[in-house]
């Protein structure tokens, strides 16, 4: 079993990739079917790593909203040919800054930097 650092790197490392791919802003993502499928690979791989982090580390983190992360990566996973490119930009704008600022918080937590 992994660490949940290990996850929580993950993630952050997917959210900053899409914050990356979307620089241009919302009119260049709905044209480029590329960078549509970066983002959505990365979308699901948050969601793969949520899944795999200890239910202790999510119930201490209540505030994150787990379960709808997880979710997200079934939808784009199992309904591929459905996949609301709107809903995707809106996670993009809403959500995703939020999540990288509370994971960046954990990862701090659980792997505080050495002082020297």
């Amino acid at each position: 079993m992994k660490d949940d650092r290990i996850y929580l790197f993950h993630i952050r490392d997917a959210i900053q990739q899409i914050l990356t791919y979307t620089t241009s802003g919302k009119n260049s993502f709905f044209a480029d079917r590329k960078t549509q499928d970066a983002v959505i690979r990365n979308l699901e791989i948050i969601g793969e790593a949520t899944k795999h982090l200890s239910a202790s580390l999510k119930d201490a983190n209540p505030e994150i909203a787990w379960k709808p992360i997880a979710g997200m990566r079934d939808k784009l996973v199992h309904d591929y040919f459905g996949v609301n490119l709107q809903l995707v930009w809106d996670v993009i704008e809403r959500d995703l800054p939020g999540l990288k600022v509370k994971v960046l918080h954990l990862l701090t937590v659980l792997d505080p930097p050495v002082s020297r």
